[in-house]
């Protein structure tokens, strides 16, 4: 793949995919991590003298304007953080984008409108996305990818686009493709696991791969309890999926052949109701059991201490860690020692570790940690893990070429 050093940018209007999906509050960015994660790649670009035309994708709107998903918010905090003024297109390929990008002088950044708001840009009509494309490749002379975060979408902007322009790749996805590498190809070992998160379907990919990879695989999160089912306990009210049980029942058995240990909960934080997240309320009903006694009707929220122990045991000798999910509702300060946990563990340990992207990313500036104590804090999880299972990722295949 080229890299931004390879084109010759000055003067040329320089199209950026970048990931700028960032969680809202109203008008307000709740985490800005992925704005800072592709401003290094602007950046350059504008000291080498472009006019550089940012686009993304915000949450997932119908494929029309939604004013909850504008990205006004977001060509502020880009400004801010680089410097300097981001002109604002107000649509995608209209009479805004064509103006704004028009206007642009040399070393000048402009961010177009949430680019699904064009139904182009989502579609499975190869047609359809291809018009979109066009439309989007007449704005610039050169392609830069750096959305890792969508790399593993096709559509229009990641996959379509880099074809009609001559492309590159920009220094955040290179970064992630070389730490990537690093969890696949060149592993120290020992190569340590932990996933969470909501649904266990959501990783089975992973697993499966993994299996033949890691030498421990630490479940933390929802998913734990379908795990915890398998084996044969009651959860109570926890979520499960009972439909992935002999799945899990395959991957436990294969783990236990292949000598890699899996690790799960011994302990968990309950309560009666999911926590209010707004007002951050103590949960009344407050408990921490074992993880073989799971009360009637008590959802299970977060890890208990004891598992927060172990887990971080079975971090302590990891030369490489690969994280991705939360291992409770870390939203809520009664449900977020077992993230803490882990956290903790990963900063104050030796291990090159990676924290996979999208809610563990932002559990990690949440929580407050320091950034720079983790090997590396990807922009992209469900990219991290398409990767992870083998997958080939259209984004990346089109920069390739």
């Amino acid at each position: 793949m080229q890299t931004i050093d390879d084109l010759d940018v000055a003067g040329k209007r320089v199209f950026v995919r970048a990931d700028l999906n960032v969680p809202l509050s109203g008008t307000d960015i709740t985490d800005d991590g992925r704005i800072r994660a592709v401003a290094p790649t602007i950046a350059k670009l504008v000291a080498a003298g472009a006019k550089v035309i940012v686009a993304s994708h915000l949450g997932r709107p119908k494929g029309a304007p939604d004013p909850q998903f504008s990205l006004a918010p977001v060509a502020k905090r880009l400004g801010e953080i680089l410097g300097q003024e981001v002109a604002f297109a107000t649509d995608t390929v209209g009479d805004s984008a064509a103006a704004v990008t028009a206007a642009l002088k040399d070393g000048q950044v402009a961010l177009l409108e949430n680019l699904r708001f064009n139904a182009g840009e989502t579609s499975k009509d190869d047609a359809e996305r291809g018009a979109f494309a066009d439309q989007l490749a007449a704005l610039a002379d050169l392609y830069v990818g750096d959305g890792f975060g969508a790399v593993h979408r096709k559509h229009a902007s990641v996959f379509d686009l880099p074809a009609r322009l001559p492309h590159a790749v920009g220094l955040l996805i290179a970064t992630e493709v070389g730490v990537l590498k690093r969890l696949t190809e060149q592993v120290e070992r020992p190569y340590v696991v932990v996933l969470g998160g909501s649904k266990v379907s959501d990783k089975l990919g992973v697993i499966d791969n993994l299996l033949g990879k890691a030498d421990r695989i630490l479940i933390g999160g929802g998913m734990a309890f379908t795990f915890l089912k398998a084996q044969g306990h009651d959860v109570g009210a926890s979520l499960l999926q009972e439909d992935q049980i002999p799945v899990v029942l395959e991957y436990l058995a294969r783990a236990e052949k292949n000598g890699v240990e899996f690790v799960l909960p011994v302990d968990v934080a309950v309560s009666g109701s999911f926590p209010d997240l707004k007002t951050k309320a103590p949960a009344a009903d407050f408990e921490v059991v074992p993880a073989d006694a799971i009360p009637a009707g008590k959802l299970g929220l977060d890890l208990g201490p004891e598992t927060g122990k172990l887990f971080a045991a079975k971090l302590a000798d990891a030369s490489t860690v690969f994280w991705n999910g939360p291992m409770g509702v870390f939203e809520h300060p009664d449900f977020a020692a077992g993230t803490r946990a882990v956290a903790e563990a990963l900063a104050e340990g030796d291990a090159f570790s990676v924290v996979g992207g999208g809610d563990s990313a932002a559990a990690v500036r949440i929580l407050g940690f320091d950034e720079k104590k983790f090997g590396h804090i990807s922009t992209g999880g469900g990219a991290s893990l398409e990767y992870l299972e083998g997958k080939t990722l259209p984004g990346l295949a089109a920069l390739e070429n």
